[in-house]
């Protein structure tokens, strides 16, 4: 029986990783800055969920200790500058000398397809700057880059199929960005295989993958799939950059997280699709499924969160 941390276990993709890992018999440990936080995962018996701050050097090394590999999924959307360095720069730095300090070398990453260190928004080049701090670390790492990811209490999909129950129409800044989204369960299964196939191990070591599912869309075609599978299809008006700007900048006053950002808008300037220089999801043994072929069997059943979160994979 092996023992991973996973760093981010208690959010959308964490929840899904920790299911497949303690089905295949490993030992996780999650850590989490409010217990309250991780009720989806601590139910499970090889799942230890420990209160901790792992932006806190001490505490992380000490999290890391026995330990035979780490995950790491921490990840914001939205935020300033100093915020995205923190959660996507700091905090791989501090992960990288915890590895080092407690001698773990296996590191399985998640960033972000786009990444790049000239990209046009925080987002994208703090996920760069991350990677590259991982990869000049000397660790097994495997780095996984997937596009936007979709699945039973995503908030992508669902977002877009609840404003359209309330709302007659949809204003649409970034309409035409194309996007190339993956499903939640081939993304934890990318992460599985990393781990536990030998020989996808060894390969993928030192290896960057993108992540994504078989077909691109655009981000209107994504809103009306949202409101035709959950039963409330609305006209989507594309806006012009100028006004969806500005809408942006509104929502970024609310309380709360915003739909969208200026800094999301900008990640949208470039096509979030699969760049063709690295392997996809098949070379880590994972056939793509077809967003089409999984999205209705949850937007059709929205409701209150015990609903959403029925929706299982039928494939294990």
């Amino acid at each position: 029986m092996k023992n991973v941390l996973i760093l981010g276990g208690t959010g959308f993709v964490g929840r899904h990783l920790c299911e497949k890992l303690h089905r295949q018999g490993w030992r996780i440990t999650v850590p989490t800055r409010r217990l309250a936080n991780a009720t989806a995962v601590q139910h499970l018996p090889r799942v230890t969920v420990v209160q901790a701050d792992v932006h806190d050097p001490a505490q992380l090394t000490a999290l890391v200790k026995e330990h035979d590999a780490v995950v790491n999924l921490v990840a914001i959307l939205h935020g300033n500058e100093a915020a995205f360095e923190r959660a996507h720069v700091a905090l791989p730095r501090a992960l990288a000398q915890a590895c080092a300090d407690s001698g773990v070398r296996r590191l399985v990453h998640i960033s972000a397809l786009g990444a790049s260190l000239d990209g046009p928004s925080h987002y994208l080049r703090s996920k760069a700057r991350g990677e590259d701090v991982l990869r000049r670390a000397g660790l097994d790492l495997t780095i996984l880059r997937p596009s936007v990811i979709f699945g039973a209490g995503d908030r992508f999909l669902n977002l877009f199929a609840q404003l359209q129950e309330s709302a007659p129409l949809v204003p649409l800044a970034g309409a035409s960005a194309k996007f190339q989204p993956v499903w939640v369960e081939d993304v934890a299964q990318a992460v599985v295989n990393s781990l536990l196939d030998q020989n996808l191990a060894q390969s993928s070591v030192g290896q960057t993958f993108d992540c994504t599912g078989p077909t691109v869309y655009t981000l209107a075609e994504l809103v009306r799939l949202a409101g035709r599978y959950s039963g409330h299809p609305r006209p989507v008006f594309p806006l012009p950059v100028a006004l969806g700007y500005f809408m942006a900048c509104l929502m970024e006053l609310g309380p709360g997280q915003p739909m969208m950002s200026r800094d999301n808008l900008a990640s949208m300037s470039m096509d979030n699709v699969a760049s063709g220089q690295w392997p996809g999801l098949q070379a880590l043994g994972v056939t793509p499924a077809e967003l089409t072929s999984v999205a209705p069997g949850y937007l059709g059943h929205r409701g209150p969160r015990s609903q959403l979160l029925r929706h299982r994979s039928m494939r294990q």
